[in-house]
C-alpha cells in the first residue's frame, strides 16, 4: 500500500526484455535520492505501479516487470536514462498525506493539454470511459504514482493542477501532450462500485437504455452503508 506522495525520482540504468516477443522486461533503477536499507523482496512504486525489489545495492534496485503488468502500464517503454517517480510501502503507523494507493494501475491516460494557471500548471488527460463512474470532482487520482486532486472531470477526461513543488520533484515536468501515464483510480471508489453495482442493475433499463437504479436512502441504510 502506497500514498502516492512521491519521495523522490530514480533514473533506469537498464532495462533487459524477456519472455516471449519480450512480453516481460527486468529493470535495474537507481535512486536520484537517499534510499537506505533496500529490503529483498520489498514493494517499491516506479511510476505507480507495484514492483517487487530482486536484487539491490547501495541507491539501486532491480525489479520484474510481468506481461500482466507491462500490458497495463507505460512501464514496457521505459528506455535507459528514462525518470521515474519512486515511493517505498507504507508503514503502518506512517502518516497519510496523499490517499490510499494500491500500486495496482487501472489503465493508460493520455496528457491532451497543458494551460498554465499562475505558478501553477493545469493539466488535462484523456482515459477510457470505463473508468469515468470511478473520477469525481475534488476526488483523489494518482497518475504516474502521484496523489492528485481532480479539478474537473467528464466520462473520458480529468483535469489536475500541479503546483510548482510537484513540477519540481516528479516526472510531471516532463509531460507533454501525448504522453502516456499511469492511472490509478480511488481504492474505496472501486469496492463501493463493486457493492452497489447487481442494485444499479435491479429494475431493468432507464430511459436511455442504460440501468435504472433502485437506490434510495432507505435502502442504503437498510443494506449497512
Amino acid at each position: 500500500m502506497f500514498t502516492g506522495l512521491v519521495q523522490g525520482m530514480g533514473r533506469v540504468e537498464s532495462t533487459e526484455k524477456g519472455g516471449a516477443r519480450g512480453g516481460e522486461t527486468r529493470l535495474k533503477i537507481r535512486a536520484l535520492f537517499d534510499l537506505p536499507k533496500i529490503v529483498l523482496g520489498e514493494s517499491i512504486a516506479v511510476n505507480g505501479a507495484c514492483l517487487t525489489v530482486e536484487t539491490f545495492g547501495e541507491n539501486w534496485f532491480t525489479v520484474y516487470a510481468s506481461a500482466e503488468t507491462l500490458a497495463h502500464t507505460s512501464l514496457g517503454g521505459l528506455k535507459t536514462g528514462a525518470a521515474v517517480n519512486l515511493e517505498r510501502a507504507l508503514a503502518l503507523g506512517d502518516r497519510l498525506g496523499g490517499h490510499l494507493v494500491s500500486g495496482h494501475v487501472d489503465c493508460l491516460a493520455t496528457v491532451s493539454d497543458i494551460k498554465p494557471a499562475g505558478e501553477s500548471r493545469v493539466y488535462t488527460l484523456a482515459f477510457p470511459a470505463e473508468y469515468g463512474p470511478l473520477v469525481v470532482p475534488k476526488g483523489s487520482i494518482t497518475l504516474d504514482g502521484i496523489s492528485l486532486t481532480v479539478n474537473d472531470c467528464g466520462p473520458e477526461f480529468l483535469s489536475v493542477n500541479i503546483i510548482p513543488a510537484t513540477q519540481r520533484e516528479t516526472t510531471i515536468s516532463g509531460w507533454t501532450p501525448g504522453t502516456k501515464v499511469n492511472m490509478e483510480t480511488d481504492l474505496i471508489g472501486k469496492y463501493v462500485r463493486n457493492m452497489i453495482g447487481p442494485w444499479l442493475a435491479a429494475g431493468g433499463h432507464g430511459s436511455k437504455g442504460g440501468p435504472a437504479s433502485t437506490l434510495s436512502m432507505d435502502f442504503l441504510r437498510e443494506h449497512g452503508f
